[in-house]
């Protein structure tokens, strides 16, 4: 649903919306974030579960959902592993270990910070406007597979843009996914169009 040359213009805007996610990351780590370079795929839904896995490459994960609107809309998830809470909570400084609670709220910021900071940099260059909900805690401990249904989603493709941040001296890294019906790939289509008229 994307020509070779849009697909061009994404790969580039995402770059940069990355690195403006991995700089608010840094801030709240005080730690330089390594960002991998943005995976842009086209999949069915019944693919999506098995790319996941082959993306975050273990078993259990937990999981934030964030939906953006506008005439970008879609839903981003970021994706953690199993030590997440025990990493974030040593990143952050914590001398006791955290409880659930606790814990459901660390990855709730860091994911808004993230989701937030990414789509608003890709929004901003192709001069889209987007909003966001609350993000909220999807699953914990979960296999990657029971995420996402194979069937009866709510799009007949999806658009995926991986990225994955790590911190430079911990261990801790996590995985954003995009994810777009037909309609807001569309939509961001015609945006990469304009973008590519306006150089």
């Amino acid at each position: 649903m994307l020509t070779h040359s849009q697909n061009e213009v994404l790969q580039e805007v995402a770059n940069i919306g990355m690195g403006q996610a991995g700089a608010s990351i840094a801030k709240v780590f005080d730690e330089f974030i390594q960002l991998s370079i943005p995976r842009i795929s086209l999949l069915p839904p019944r693919e999506i579960a098995e790319a996941l896995r082959q993306m975050v490459g273990v078993d259990k994960v937990s999981a934030v959902r964030q939906a953006f609107h506008g005439r970008l809309r879609g839903e981003a998830m970021v994706l953690y592993g199993d030590q997440h809470y025990l990493d974030l909570a040593d990143l952050l400084g914590y001398a006791q270990e955290i409880d659930h609670s606790a814990g459901v709220e660390l990855l709730l910021d860091v994911s808004n910070i993230l989701v937030g900071a990414c789509l608003s940099g890709i929004a901003e260059q192709l001069h889209e406007k987007i909003g966001f909900t609350a993000p909220t805690l999807m699953a914990s401990h979960v296999f990657i597979e029971t995420l996402l249904p194979s069937e009866g989603t709510l799009w007949s493709t999806a658009l995926l843009v991986e990225v994955n941040f790590r911190l430079e001296k911990r261990c801790f890294a996590c995985h954003l996914v995009i994810f777009m019906p037909e309609t807001g790939i569309e939509a961001l289509a015609a945006a990469l169009d304009r973008f590519l008229a306006a150089c």
